[in-house]
């Protein structure tokens, strides 16, 4: 079973060794070009929930997942820091029974806990965002890849690794 969270669906350790080691391992296989053409997620629903739209990130998170087979969900959370936890609960259990996994990108870090806590399916904190830490783990990879590829790889293990555990 792969350590991507303290609580189920929150996915802040991607970057503990074993995680990080897993990442990678299930990151190079994806890498062989004979991998591309599987589709592993197909008819699996990825929510990307952020207060903006059309940036990099989103880019980045969407071509990973589509790749896999997914499909990716645009959601505008309505939620703040400000939101009551009434609001964020409900927000969060609908979510839950209509996807299989939920990126936050642009989200107080204290909502996606609480986001987090209130479903059962994996939920990250600006996973495909330039900053995550598991942007470094790209580096690991085949050198002659270009980074976009490499980083897609990791983006694309660290769904698969949270979605059919």
């Amino acid at each position: 079973m792969c350590s991507l969270a303290r609580h189920r669906a929150f996915s802040a350790d991607l970057t503990a060794p074993e995680t990080a080691a897993a990442l990678v391992a299930q990151a190079c296989a994806l890498a062989d070009p004979d991998a591309r053409t599987l589709k592993p997620l197909h008819g699996r629903r990825l929510a990307l929930l952020s207060p903006m739209s059309g940036d990099e990130g989103q880019r980045d998170f969407n071509a990973a997942a589509i790749a896999l087979g997914a499909q990716v969900s645009l959601v505008a959370p309505g939620l703040d820091e400000s939101s009551s936890a009434a609001q964020i609960d409900a927000v969060a259990g609908l979510l839950s029974h209509l996807y299989d996994a939920v990126e936050c990108q642009h989200l107080p870090e204290t909502l996606v806990r609480h986001i987090a806590r209130s479903t059962g399916i994996p939920v990250f904190l600006g996973l495909a965002l330039p900053g995550h830490p598991t942007a470094v783990l790209a580096g690991q990879l085949d050198g002659s890849l270009p980074l976009a590829v490499r980083r897609g790889c990791i983006l694309q293990a660290a769904l698969l690794l949270a979605v059919n555990r």
